[in-house]
Order: C-alpha cells, then structure tokens, then sequence
C-alpha cells in the first residue's frame, strides 16, 4: 500500500478544523438533549447528561487547543484524544442509556474523520472499533432476559458496521483523489511559476525590445530594451499606459491598431522622431495571441505582443559581416605591397643622390612622403587586422605630451580658425608618455572633429585639457557640451561600423581605441560637468589614459626587416 502524503494543504486544514468544530456542536446537542429530558422528567439518567457533558468538554478544549494541522496519517498516540474519545463516549451512551435512543450514527464522524484524514489502515481500524463497540453493545441487550430475542440486535449491528465499512472506503478513496488532484495542480501552478520565472528573465535580458499591448493599445508589459528604444517618457511611465501618450510613438500606435484590426501579423521599418533628438529607425514585428472563449472569469482578449528591433544595430551587423572579408582582403593586400612599396622608397632614395636640378629633386620627395604615407596607412590596417594579444612591433617613441597636443591643436585649428575655438589647458608640462606621434595625431584630430560636430557655439564650448597624476598615470581630455549619448548609441560606442549618424563608417572611434590599445594606453568616455562661461554645463568627455614613461625609445620603423 503507498504511503499516505502529509495533509498540509489548505483544504484539508479546512477539514480538519471542520471536524473538530463538528464535534463540539454534537457534544452541545447530546447535552442539550440529555438536559431537556432530565428537566422534563423523561427517562432521566443523570449519569448521561455528565458523560455528555465531560464529552463537550473534552471537544472544545480539543478545538481549542488543536494544532493547526492534522496529526500524521499512520495510525498512532496522537489520535486518540480525538477518534478514541469519540468511540469510547459514543459506545458508552449506547451501553448506558436505557430507553429507544439509538446513539449508533455518532459513529459517523470518528469514522470519516479517519478516512478523510488517515491512512486506510486508520480507517479500517476505526471502523473495526466501532464494529465491535456495536457487537458488544448487542450482547450486552442480550444479557436482559426481557430484551427477547438476540439475533436482531446482532443482525443489526453486522449490517451497521458493513455499512461503515463501505462509508469508510469509499470516503478514504474520495479523500486520496481529492490529495492527489490537488498535489496535480500544485504541481502545475509551481511549473507555471517557474516558466513564468523563467520567461520573465528572458526578455528583460533581451536585447531586443517587447512589447505587450490589450486591445486599446494600452502597454501591459515592457522590457527594458523596449522602454531605451522607445525614448521620451517610457522610462519613467510604469504599465499599464498608452502607446499614444507620446506623439513619436504614433507609427507604433497605427501598427497595433492594424493588427488587432486585420487579425494578422504585421512587419515594417519605422522611424520614431522625438523632439531635438534625431529619429530611431526600428524594424517592429507585432503578432496577435490567441483569444480563449469561455465563462466571462476564464474568457481571455487577444493581445498584441510587438517586438522592436535597433535598425542600427541590424545594419552594423550587416556592414561587419560584409566588411570583415573586405577587411581580411585589406590585410592582405597590404601585406602584399609593403615590399614593393620598401623597394620604391629605396630607389627613390637612389635616384634622389643623382639629382640636382631643384624641380626634379622635389619630386623625388613628394614620391618619398607619398610612399612613406602608404607604407604606414598599411601598417595600420595590419594592425587592426591583427588579433590583439598578437602585436609583436618594437615599442613606439617618448613624446612630449603637451607639445605634441599644442602641435597637433594648432595645425588642426589653422585650417578653420574662426570655427575652431577651444578652451586648451595643457596641465602635464614636461611629460613623457609611451605613443606614436602619428597615432597620437590621429586620434586627437578623430576626437576633435567628433567634439567640433556636436559642440554648442560658445568659445569654451570646447575644452582640451592634459593632467598628471600623482600615480604616474597621464591623461588627455577632450570635453564639449554636446547632447548627452541615446543608450543604444552608447552601449556600442567603440564597436567597429556603428555610428549614430548614416554617412559615417563607424570606424573612427574603434581606430582610435585600437590605437590607444596598442601603446598601452586607454580610451573611455563619460558624461561630466565643466565650468563654462554661462556656468557648470554638462558634456560628453573622451579621455585618453597614457603610460608615463621616463625613457625615450627609438621610433618604429616603416618596414618590416627582411632577413636574408
């Protein structure tokens, strides 16, 4: 026989307490009962209305005092202040009371108590108990030589305990599917729970955005991706709210609202346009739930669950995968033309030892320039070809941090110098750090045309600071009072080919870090509050972290060695 599980649900703490009330209420009526004869004159026995009364006693400090769940199953001690009690009062007023009150239905409530609270052995028992209570309460009757025949009474005390028998089993069976039905949907609600868990910490962890949306286009339901991509107030509204609250979120609106209309799936690139920002192209994708009919508490609406996609982001990554064969194609063929570009140079070099016209000779050197400026814009592209951990060069030259950011500050301001205004505060005076003067060049200018791109028209809406730090880490700051970043932009800020703008090749900035990488320095970005003339304004900082070092190192060279 399997054991019987613990009854610790609520509907049989319900039970359980049901019976244990039962038991005060009969004990209360037995004795109202026995009193009401007794003041009658009726059979009096007094020695019924105190059983009786001990009996009412005993049930409602056994309510009282009850746990709040039923004992253990298996049949043992702690049933017999209950099931014990009941047979014992019940089989005594059968065996006490002198008139035709037939007290045998009492047996009832021990019984199913056992059966819906036990085991099946607990039941049996209990109904053998008070079986053999009715047995002997027949032989007792025989005893009486004016009781006349027996047999009846014991005929009548079989067929009563068959009965209880059937009551007994059926009621233990019923109690053993109501548990197991129960433990059923218990089960399934903690694997609707955990899925449910589960779902949930999928999509806020999805990158792309989701959307739940009821028939009014009312949103239940947002994951933090779909409130960035949204923009404007979705971070700060909490669902339920509506999807035309904001005027940029029309197209998104007018896509529910066909959806829910045609019953279909809908699918199209929309731009979303919030004021003084430019528009977020997203690729949305809205599909419909099934509805459920039934009673009005178990009918379900259709709901709208739209999902929202960065068309940046889709087109970075399209661009990189078209780009990475270009870029393996690039590397290749500017492994390819380094020799034969060494061997110009050096017949240039030859050929500019036999010149002496003038004319002549400035061509050689505009030849010479040329070929070193392909010579290192190959170097390059090796180098962002080359896997990080993989850079082998010799190290880059010392260079003086604040001449060499006053050289570079004034050659790029010469070309606009009304346009190109800046605060410059060159705060490392005599430093030395760990880059190439060509690299350093060409990140300061990317930076700079970046700042000079989004700056206000202040004068001190540029600022370009150096600092050394005690620690010995040197720095370079540019600084403008730009928009603060939109998130998605931000989140891939230094990823090759994503830029925020669609004529840009988002190379710039991920040079820039490759760059950085490759002398040992840093490039980071932060959102920070600079003193300008009309007070302390927010802005968008690049600051590029160096190495200090006291030791000059030779330059690199142009070409590799060729070993012979």
């Amino acid at each position: 026989m399997p054991a019987t599980p613990q009854r610790s649900d609520t509907p049989f703490q319900r039970l359980w307490h049901g019976f244990l009330s039962a038991r005060a209420l009969v004990a209360l009526a037995l004795l109202l009962l026995q009193g009401a004869g007794l003041a009658l004159h009726q059979n009096p026995e007094p020695e019924l209305l105190a059983l009786c009364a001990l009996y009412l006693v005993v049930a409602v400090l056994t309510r009282l005092l009850a746990a709040p769940l039923p004992p253990d199953p298996q049949p043992g001690p702690s049933w017999l202040p209950l099931l014990g009690v009941d047979l014992l009062m019940v089989g005594l007023l059968q065996w006490l009371q002198s008139g035709s009150m037939n007290y045998t239905p009492l047996f009832g409530i021990p019984i199913l108590m056992a059966s819906v609270l036990g085991s099946l052995t607990l039941a049996l028992g209990t109904t053998a108990t008070a079986t053999l209570l009715l047995l002997g309460s027949a032989w007792w009757r025989s005893l009486d030589p004016s009781a006349g025949d027996a047999a009846p009474h014991y005929l009548q005390a079989a067929l009563t305990g068959t009965g209880y028998f059937m009551v007994a089993y059926l009621a233990y069976q019923l109690a053993q599917r109501l548990l197991s039905e129960q433990q059923m949907a218990q089960q399934s609600q903690q694997r609707a729970r955990e899925q449910s868990q589960v779902n949930a910490l999928v999509i806020e962890n999805l990158s792309d955005g989701v959307l739940v949306l009821s028939q009014d286009c009312s949103v239940r339901a947002a994951n933090p991706a779909a409130r960035q991509l949204l923009g404007g107030r979705a971070e700060g509204l909490k669902p339920p709210f509506l999807l035309g609250a904001e005027p940029a979120w029309e197209p998104l609106w007018r896509m529910a609202h066909t959806t829910f209309a045609s019953g279909q799936p809908q699918r199209a690139d929309v731009g979303l346009l919030h004021p003084g920002q430019s528009p977020t192209g997203l690729r949305v994708r809205t599909w419909l739930t099934a509805a459920q009919q039934g009673t009005r508490e178990t009918r379900t609406e259709p709901q709208c669950v739209m999902f929202l996609h960065d068309l940046r982001e889709l087109e970075a990554r399209l661009r990189t995968e078209k780009l990475a064969a270009m870029g393996r194609m690039s590397a290749a063929v500017a492994h390819e033309i380094r020799n034969p570009l060494a061997a110009i140079v050096q017949a240039n070099a030859l050929l500019g030892e036999d010149l002496s016209d003038p004319a002549q000779q400035r061509l050689c050197h505009m030849v010479q320039q040329n070929a070193e400026r392909l010579a290192r814009i190959a170097e390059e592209v090796l180098d962002i070809a080359r896997v990080q951990n993989q850079i082998s060069h010799a190290p880059a030259a010392s260079l003086a941090l604040d001449e060499t950011v006053t050289q570079v500050w004034n050659e790029w301001r010469a070309t606009e110098p009304v346009r190109r205004q800046a605060m410059v505060a060159l705060q490392a005076p005599g430093v030395q750090v760990e880059f190439d003067t060509e690299h350093l060049r060409r990140v300061l200018i990317n930076l700079l045309d970046n700042a000079l791109r989004f700056m206000g028209s202040q004068p001190d809406s540029l600022q370009l600071h150096t600092h050394a730090a005690g620690t010995g880490l040197v720095s370079l700051q540019v600084w403008s009072d730009g928009a603060p970043l939109d998130p998605s932009v931000e989140r891939h800020l230094f990823e090759p080919f994503f830029s925020s703008h669609s004529r840009s090749s988002g190379l710039g900035l991920y040079i820039c870090r490759e760059l950085c990488q490759r002398h040992g320095a840093s490039l980071t970005y932060q959102r920070l509050s600079r003193a300008t003339a009309l007070g302390p304004t927010g802005g968008n900082a690049f600051t590029v972290t160096f190495r200090k070092t006291t030791r000059p190192a030779e330059p690199a060279g142009l070409f590799d060695t060729l070993l012979v």
